[in-house]
């Protein structure tokens, strides 16, 4: 991984380190969203075109649009499980 990266965010590079140690690159691109991208509720995370693997050619990231849908269904699930009665009451 790239130094400016470790530099720009500090917090997030290690997990971003781990995430391609264990799994690779490709699985991190692909599975940027929720998994990684949810860091950003606690530190800054670099949007996924930042990473220094990201291949614009290769890879398919999120629009804006797509974000905020899926941003959308995650609330109306965690929702959802708010106001479910557990044990069917």
């Amino acid at each position: 991984m790239s130094e400016d990266l470790e530099e720009e965010y500090p917090e997030a590079a290690p997990y971003i380190r781990k995430a391609v140690n264990k799994h690779d690159e490709d699985w991190v691109i692909e599975n940027y969203f929720p998994k990684i991208a949810s860091l950003g509720v606690v530190m800054d995370i670099p949007p996924v075109e930042e990473l220094p693997f990201y291949d614009e050619e290769k890879h398919d990231v999120l629009s804006e649009q797509e974000k905020r849908e899926r941003a959308e269904a995650y609330r109306e699930y965690r929702d959802n499980l708010r106001n479910t009665n557990p044990g069917g009451k």
